[in-house]
């Protein structure tokens, strides 16, 4: 009897060993992730041509912040990311005037409902679907920039708390509306849980409890997935949260995958480096994979990068991760 894709990642998730290892790889879609029907066709086009167990829906980061009226435009990143050129947070005061949005019908929030709603009705429930939703410090960081947002969190904490009360709440009612599409788990990307950006307390003070307020609603989720971005980032704060799994770059930065099992007892997801995909042929991608697999014992663990796969990887590459899950579960029939 054939295995769905959705049955082999509860079945990771459960701890118990599945018929074959589970893979997943994302990416962006530049230019053609500007409107809902492009993003759609594009991810359901990648998941058609690797049958990944996943799918992680990967808008460009402005999605949840175009409402406000920033402004960005795709100039070449090799991950696919958009330039902003236009931010809204200059004067401290500015966090204070976010207006309240309603993601159901904000055209930009609403856009990303109705993608959504395609890629689910052509996907069906076999496969599990993950939207993107960034952390409120992380959206704030688009809105003002890396260097005022740090700035008016250490001069003027009490404006930007009002600000990421305001992200907080409507990034907590977009993940209500994304639950009636029929998504089984957020990706959750928080981008500030780096030691050279805030220390562990600064988090838990200025990102920690607004990350809560957001993630209140997907306790009745099966498939949630921390990512937790950027180099010597506080992995124990995986411990505040419920997440049935976690992603970091562990090819650069601590924790290994196999330390990381002391820290975190869901499922660990990674082992392969972005620039493997992209720069080495197909016996490294095998062997950076099979490596991870040892670390993991091949249980609670699920085959990807450290984020988002860069444009540029070869389809050899690609190629050769999704049929690693095959080709093992053929050597131990």
């Amino acid at each position: 009897m054939m295995i769905t894709h959705r049955e082999r990642i509860q079945t990771c998730i459960q701890g118990e060993q599945p018929d074959r290892p589970p893979v997943a790889l994302w990416r962006h879609f530049p230019v053609e992730d500007q409107t809902p029907e492009g993003l759609a066709a594009s991810t359901l086009n990648f998941q058609r041509t690797y049958d990944f167990d996943l799918v992680k829906v990967t808008p460009s980061s402005s999605f949840c912040l175009r409402d406000w009226g920033v402004e960005d435009e795709w100039q070449g990143n090799p991950e696919g990311t958009r330039t902003y050129t236009r931010r809204v947070i200059h004067d401290p005061r500015d966090w204070e005037s976010l207006p309240a949005l309603d993601p159901v019908s904000a055209p930009h929030l609403s856009a990303q409902l109705a993608c959504l709603r395609l890629i689910r009705a052509e996907l069906g429930p076999g496969t599990p679907m993950l939207q993107t939703v960034f952390s409120p410090l992380a959206q704030a960081r688009n809105l003002a920039g890396a260097d005022t947002l740090l700035a008016h969190l250490r001069l003027y904490p009490e404006a930007v708390m009002q600000g990421l009360e305001t992200i907080a709440e409507i990034t907590r009612r977009f993940v209500e509306a994304s639950m009636q599409t029929g998504i089984d788990g957020v990706f959750y990307a928080i981008q500030h849980g780096q030691a050279h950006l805030l220390s562990l307390d600064e988090y838990r003070h200025f990102g920690l409890p607004f990350d809560q307020r957001v993630l209140a609603p997907t306790g009745d989720l099966w498939c949630n997935m921390l990512h937790l971005h950027g180099h010597h980032v506080h992995f124990s704060l995986v411990n505040a949260f419920e997440f049935q799994i976690v992603n970091w770059h562990d090819r650069e930065t601590p924790p290994a995958l196999s330390e990381a099992q002391q820290t975190f007892k869901g499922v660990r997801c990674g082992g392969l480096r972005q620039d493997t995909l992209v720069y080495r042929d197909q016996a490294e991608v095998q062997q950076e994979a099979d490596d991870a697999l040892a670390q993991t014992g091949g249980r609670r663990f699920i085959l990807s990068t450290g984020c988002v796969v860069p444009i540029m990887a070869p389809h050899g590459n690609l190629n050769t991760v999704a049929q690693i899950g095959n080709l093992r579960n053929k050597e131990n029939s």
